[in-house]
């Protein structure tokens, strides 16, 4: 029989409680990541997101590539907010 020492059934209890206390605060950071990191930002605290982590191991071919398809995204999305407030203000003068 193998021992460990003045080990009792209060620690072994504690330790279980200790790794589910644990568990469960990193399932909440998960899943709410974002405000969590927003949130520790604006106290001045950078948090590297995985992304930027990936970024840095990128070689420059694929750091172009995802600046492109960046640059995509963007220009689609000023597209459609542009689009947007012109109904908007088309929809003003109508009236």
């Amino acid at each position: 029989m193998i021992k460990f020492g003045n080990i009792k059934k209060e620690h072994l209890v504690g330790a279980a409680i200790g790794v589910g206390t644990v568990a469960v605060g990193y399932y909440l950071y998960k899943k709410n990541q974002n405000k969590v990191d927003s949130f520790l930002r604006k106290q001045g605290i950078n948090i590297k997101t995985s992304s930027e982590a990936a970024y840095d191991n990128m070689n420059l071919e694929e750091l172009m590539t995802t600046k492109e398809h960046l640059e995509d995204l963007i220009a689609e999305k000023e597209l459609s907010t542009n689009t947007a407030a012109a109904e908007a203000v088309a929809e003003t003068e109508t009236r």
